[in-house]
């Protein structure tokens, strides 16, 4: 089960009037984005959810002209640059196999962030089409007016986006197997979902039962009555806000680990969040720290990210912090100025994403970790929480 930014992201760029907007209709079927003869009719990037055969559920991003001009249009570049941030594949659109400056240095973009990327050369129906090769690439030739060369575009993307980007791998499939009982401990507090699961949970739900286990699911009030009726789980895991209380009644010789663990494991810089865990001991009064929520939610007494864990850090460090929080896939500040940051599991995002969130801490050197492994740091269980994938 995956959110809307949990699937392959790809963007369509280019210069103004090259037909952007015309090709993401194009490719949906639909009249997603405005068409218009006026130069810089597209401002933000404009998001849509399509289905592609091979693929499976994609989100294409139509940005701004790269050669827009003004202090405006310079504003627009750079918010359709951000894009590159968290795609997976983009598509650069020219006219006339006209490629210039504007493009060239996109293209040098895309390389620097190691991303996959094709040339279509649109409106062939109004030039004479003749084959073309730019940096190694082979030039599509399509027109968005009679659909030429679209199906030929699609397959083109099909073939290089990375599959790591579609097909993930099992969040559990490492630790447990067929007949396998796993128990999940999800506590049912103010900060819950009214009448749902939250999406870690159900993700973890459904993983056990493509793994052909057995999911087992209760509050945490009731982790010690089904241990005693019932044989030992392959796999204990909880809600990292619980692990101070679970812990307790797991015997030693039961894996335990959160679902905010197995998702760092699963699509986080888990390495870097194992080396930059135990940083928390090395901080110091008016050291600021940075907290990264992946998705938008409204905040409340019990938030999370925004209340409980900055409590229980500067409890545990028993010094005086400053915390900043950055939600969503919005810009993160001079990273300079952060003596950690932490991020949280990530479920609503793509592993790409992630990673370019990170990306500029772990180039600085700044230590990071996530919400899960921070819980189960300052509640002395960090080395049985993340135990379960040490040898993986």
């Amino acid at each position: 089960m995956k959110g809307r930014n949990d699937k392959p992201h790809i963007g369509i760029f280019g210069r103004r009037n090259n037909g952007k907007s015309s090709l993401i209709n194009a490719i949906t079927g639909q009249e997603v984005a405005i068409v218009d003869s006026t130069a810089g009719t597209t401002t933000d990037p404009v998001r849509k959810s399509i289905e592609i055969f091979g693929i499976g559920p994609c989100v294409v991003i139509d940005t701004a002209g790269i050669d827009d001009v003004g202090d405006i249009g310079a504003k627009r570049v750079q918010k359709s640059l951000e894009v590159l941030k968290i795609i997976d594949l983009a598509i650069l659109v020219i006219t006339n196999h006209e490629v210039g400056i504007p493009e060239r240095e996109l293209m040098q973009q895309f390389r620097q962030f190691e991303l996959p990327y094709l040339i279509v050369n649109n409106k062939s129906d109004l030039c004479t089409v003749r084959d073309l090769e730019i940096d190694k690439h082979k030039v599509l030739n399509i027109s968005t007016k009679t659909h030429f060369g679209i199906e030929e575009m699609l397959q083109e993307v099909v073939r290089i986006m990375p599959e790591s980007a579609y097909r993930t791998r099992s969040l559990l499939g490492d630790l447990i197997g067929e007949g396998d009982e796993v128990l999940l401990v999800t506590p049912i507090d103010s900060e819950a979902p009214e009448g749902r699961m939250i999406l870690p949970q159900v993700q973890m739900i459904r993983d056990i039962l493509d793994n052909e286990s057995i999911a087992i699911v209760l509050k945490e009030d009731k982790v010690t009555t089904y241990l005693q009726n019932h044989r030992a789980p392959k796999l204990v895991i909880t809600d990292s806000q619980a692990f101070h209380k679970v812990e307790k009644e797991v015997p030693e010789n039961i894996p335990l680990t959160g679902f905010s663990v197995v998702l760092a494991h699963h699509k986080g810089e888990f390495d870097a969040y194992l080396d930059g865990t135990p940083h928390l001991r090395n901080l110091r009064d008016g050291d600021r720290i940075l907290m990264l929520e992946s998705c938008t939610h409204l905040t409340s007494c019990e938030d999370i990210g925004r209340v409980k864990l900055p409590r229980l850090i500067q409890k545990f460090t028993d010094k005086t912090l400053q915390f900043d929080f950055v939600s969503g896939l919005n810009q993160i500040p001079d990273i300079q100025q952060y003596a950690m940051v932490i991020q949280c599991g990530g479920c609503m995002v793509t592993r790409k994403q992630l990673h370019e969130r990170l990306r500029p801490a772990i180039e600085a050197g700044i230590p990071v970790s996530n919400y899960g492994m921070v819980l189960a740091y300052v509640n002395g269980i960090f080395d049985r929480a993340v135990a379960p994938f040490a040898t993986l």
